[in-house]
């Protein structure tokens, strides 16, 4: 449940980014000693890809907030449960660590959010590439090879998974590896430099060519996760869209470049220092115009927290998505608060209008979700938004944050 509050004031911390511990969650598979996971996000997909391990044979140990240990000396499972692979997509990142551990792996077909087909291909390009037999039978995907041997490959797309899941594979394969056209987002970065904490041989990463040289075996370290950008981004949105004042700390500020121009493209004032920004929000909104694109660009995680904000625009937005073809499904939500979209393609055209009105309304996916929390921030009335859990799987205590900075958000008991 969201009421409509004040302009959101004070500060907020942001969490260990999402995208970036479940792959070296993933990643943990390969080494052989205790691994420290220091700033990891309490998540729904965080829970999940634990127990994936734990289901592995990994020792997964929660020692304090934010700090898991994990030992996979002992892995002797290559198969993973079609229970927790339909839950999170991330699941499938565990495919390259196997492949290359233990030689085999066995998996079924990745869940997720449902914005679009989110082929799984380039990932099985590259394990062909290195040298594994890939067969597809009844939505189960099997993968072997006696030894990995290291390979040329240019991926089509700059994909993330396909980025992360080969070059997880690359690290104890045979020789050197040389993937073009890699992606460069900052949570590849953060992959390369725990695999390198563990001993592999890894340079390149944030650029479009990641050589990775084979190691016979990786220990065990200590990692902290990187902030997360795009929790970063909505509480960013949030001062903005309720024309407040919020300093958001723990962020790296060289990763949501994008997001800094186009906030004060709107009229914001934004301030950067070191580990924090402060975003003030302002009385005239002005339209904006949004193409999502890879790594730097600007992402698509933000694309719907975007057309909330631009829905209260002063004038005509143009929202256009070219990384998830279904990635519009909470426009039809948006609009029943009101908000004025027209879809034509993978192009949104939002009118700005004077103000929302509550409804009830459908978390479809979780940007989704956090979209339609920032509207009922400054919607006239009680919004009660139905499917919670996509937020879950992606914001870190999302009500206590959004409280502590003024908003009147809280979860509504259900009685069976």
């Amino acid at each position: 449940m969201v009421e409509k509050s004040p302009p959101l004031r004070g500060r907020v911390r942001i969490s260990g980014a999402k995208n970036s511990a479940l792959p070296i969650l993933a990643a943990s598979l390969l080494g052989t000693e205790d691994i420290i996971l220091e700033d990891v996000p309490n998540l729904k997909d965080v829970e999940v890809i634990c127990e994936v391990l734990t289901s592995l044979g990994a020792k997964v140990e929660h020692l304090d907030k934010g700090i898991i240990k994990i030992n996979s000396a002992n892995i002797d499972n290559y198969e993973t449960k079609y229970e927790l692979m339909s839950k999170m997509r991330a699941s499938f990142l565990v495919m390259g660590p196997l492949l290359t551990r233990l030689g085999r792996t066995k998996n079924s077909l990745p869940g997720g959010c449902a914005i679009g087909t989110r082929p799984i291909d380039l990932h099985l390009k590259g394990f062909k590439a290195l040298g594994a037999t890939i067969d597809v039978d009844h939505g189960n995907i099997s993968a072997y090879a006696d030894k990995l041997i290291g390979d040329k490959i240019y991926l089509d797309f700059p994909s993330v998974g396909a980025t992360e899941n080969i070059m997880m594979a690359a690290v104890l394969a045979e020789g050197e590896t040389i993937l073009d056209n890699a992606a460069m987002e900052p949570e590849i970065v953060d992959l390369a430099s725990f695999l390198n904490k563990l001993g592999a041989d890894i340079k390149g990463a944030g650029t479009s060519t990641i050589r990775i040289k084979g190691v016979e075996k990786l220990g065990g370290g200590v990692h902290s996760i990187i902030p997360d950008r795009i929790e970063a981004g909505t509480f960013m949105v949030a001062a903005a869209i309720t024309k407040g004042d919020i300093i958001v700390e723990n962020v790296i500020t060289s990763h949501i470049k994008p997001v800094i121009a186009k906030l004060k493209e709107a009229g914001c004032t934004v301030i950067e220092n070191d580990d924090s920004v402060r975003v003030i929000g302002t009385n005239n909104l002005r339209a904006i115009d949004v193409k999502t694109m890879p790594y730097p660009g600007f992402p698509t995680d933000m694309q719907a927290q975007f057309m909330a904000l631009m829905s209260l625009c002063k004038g005509t937005s143009v929202c256009i998505e070219t990384v998830f073809e279904n990635r519009f499904m909470h426009v039809d939500e948006l609009k029943r608060m009101g908000a004025d979209i027209k879809i034509d393609g993978r192009s949104a055209i939002i009118q700005g209008v004077d103000n929302l009105t509550s409804a009830p309304v459908k978390a479809s996916d979780l940007r989704a979700g956090a979209a339609l929390v920032l509207a009922g921030l400054v919607s006239e009335g009680i919004t009660e938004i139905d499917n919670i859990y996509h937020i879950d799987r992606g914001y870190d205590s999302i009500e206590e944050k959004f409280t502590k900075l003024g908003a009147i958000i809280y979860r509504k008991t259900i009685n069976n």
